[in-house]
């Protein structure tokens, strides 16, 4: 494949897993990301400050489309299994619970 037909990847997928949670209190102003690939903290490390995006359908168009986006920042590792914290703009529905995120491979800091 040549590079002119070669796509450049501009996000990793993630998977919104659930909110921070204690055992009974759930914290909904921090989401918990499971990035693809991601197995350890350390690489997890690479993630932080970069942004993630929760796009999905609305019924009601907007402006030409009824594609919407929730835009966050990944925040900080999460425990030793590569799971990621993020904050978002307007917090995820719980509606998203398993849905896929985009991680941007951007802001860079490389």
């Amino acid at each position: 494949m040549s590079s002119e037909q070669q796509g450049h990847r501009l996000y990793v997928k993630g998977r919104h897993l659930s909110y921070q949670r204690s055992k009974h209190a759930t914290n909904p102003n921090t989401s918990l990301v499971k990035i693809e690939g991601v197995d350890d903290p350390k690489a997890a490390s690479f993630y932080l400050g970069k942004k993630v995006a929760f796009v999905y359908r609305a019924k009601r168009e907007v402006r030409g489309s009824n594609i919407r986006v929730i835009w966050g920042k990944v925040t900080r590792p999460h425990g030793n299994s590569g799971v990621v914290r993020a904050k978002f703009r307007n917090n995820l529905p719980p509606k998203s619970f398993g849905a896929t995120v985009r991680v941007m491979l951007y802001p860079s800091n490389i």
